[in-house]
């Protein structure tokens, strides 16, 4: 199925492409425009601005909370009754140190609040909740991504492989631009993205 958007492009090869290139300019541009600082740290309402910044040349429910049951293989996401309920306690959920924040993070996840582009986007809200609250990031380069994926969908039931994975790679570079823009490309590279390079578009 072919999601709706707003290019009026109806193959998916060529929707997946322009996808990731409109969107990786983008992620370029949140950075550095300064626009990164405006996100509400934390909360739905910081992700749905960063969902909706990177994909909002795109999709016409950029940074809207979907309408429908969404699965990935054999695992389904927060069902749309709960969904509102669960985004409001993950707002309230505790954020100062660095097992509060994965934790955050994880029911995030198990939320996926929107249609597409939610893995994306939400690792961007991680770092920015990392950076403001124990002045750290993750450098993605050092997280394997079939590691990575196997930590996430065990992380439903357990949390301490993804901490154990993500605390390994902890960095200071919190402002570094070449580590942003390295991270997209290995967080796009999650999804079955890697045609362009952020930093060249």
């Amino acid at each position: 199925m072919i999601l709706d958007n707003k290019l009026g492009i109806t193959n998916q090869i060529e929707l997946a492409r322009a996808e990731e290139k409109i969107s990786k300019q983008k992620a370029k541009q949140l950075f550095d425009s300064g626009d990164i600082n405006k996100v509400e740290i934390g909360t739905f309402k910081g992700l749905s601005f960063i969902h909706n910044y990177l994909f909002c040349d795109i999709y016409p429910f950029a940074g809207i909370m979907r309408t429908v049951n969404i699965s990935k293989d054999d695992f389904r996401f927060a069902p749309l009754m709960y969904l509102e309920a669960s985004l409001k306690h993950i707002d309230t959920m505790p954020q100062g140190n660095f097992d509060e924040i994965i934790e955050k993070y994880v029911e995030m996840n198990i939320a996926h609040p929107f249609r597409e582009g939610n893995g994306r986007s939400t690792r961007i809200w991680l770092d920015l909740i990392l950076k403001k609250e124990i002045k750290q990031v993750i450098d993605w380069n050092k997280v394997d991504k079939d590691e990575y994926l196997s930590a996430m969908k065990r992380s439903v039931v357990k949390d301490i492989e993804i901490k154990h994975l993500f605390k390994l790679a902890l960095t200071e570079q919190i402002n570094d631009r070449s580590l942003f823009m390295k991270g997209i490309d290995v967080s796009y590279y999650y999804e079955g993205y890697s045609e362009f390079k952020t930093e060249e578009l």
